[in-house]
């Protein structure tokens, strides 16, 4: 009996088949790695065939580095933007400040009047005691007020 031996598509090496004329794989192998080199040469695009884009003569490609006028730009839109914040916000309504809280620290009183707690009926006003951390309800007097 003659045996006829096949040569594997993938690695080709002589096999003898388990099915005759339909067998193109030495082993499962290498049917599944030349199933994967077949998709992967299918998804390439040859090089050949790429174009360029024309954007026109006046598009630039590039990315431009920094430059001087760009940081000038820069700086002058984030003056611009703080002006317009500090035109805009209400002096009540901006943030503390370091000179605020250090303010705050050198006054040498005692009780801070406190300016959005109501006072009681008996005519004591809120004040925030300093040393103990706190609200007391007291009398005005113009040593405790600012």
């Amino acid at each position: 009996m003659d045996t006829k031996y096949y040569t594997c598509h993938f690695c080709h090496k002589e096999f003898d088949p388990k099915r005759r004329y339909v067998q193109k794989f030495c082993s499962d192998n290498c049917r599944s790695k030349a199933h994967h080199q077949r998709k992967k040469k299918e998804t390439l695009l040859p090089t050949s065939e790429i174009k360029p884009i024309d954007n026109g003569p006046n598009i630039k490609n590039k990315v431009e580095g920094m430059s001087l006028p760009g940081i000038g730009n820069a700086t002058a839109g984030a003056l611009a933007a703080g002006v317009l914040k500090n035109v805009f916000t209400d002096p009540k309504d901006r943030p503390a400040t370091k000179g605020d809280i250090l303010a705050l620290r050198r006054s040498n009183q005692r009780y801070q009047s406190i300016l959005n707690l109501p006072g009681r009926p008996d005519g004591t006003l809120p004040y925030f005691d300093m040393e103990t951390k706190m609200v007391v309800y007291l009398r005005p007097n113009k040593s405790l007020t600012r």
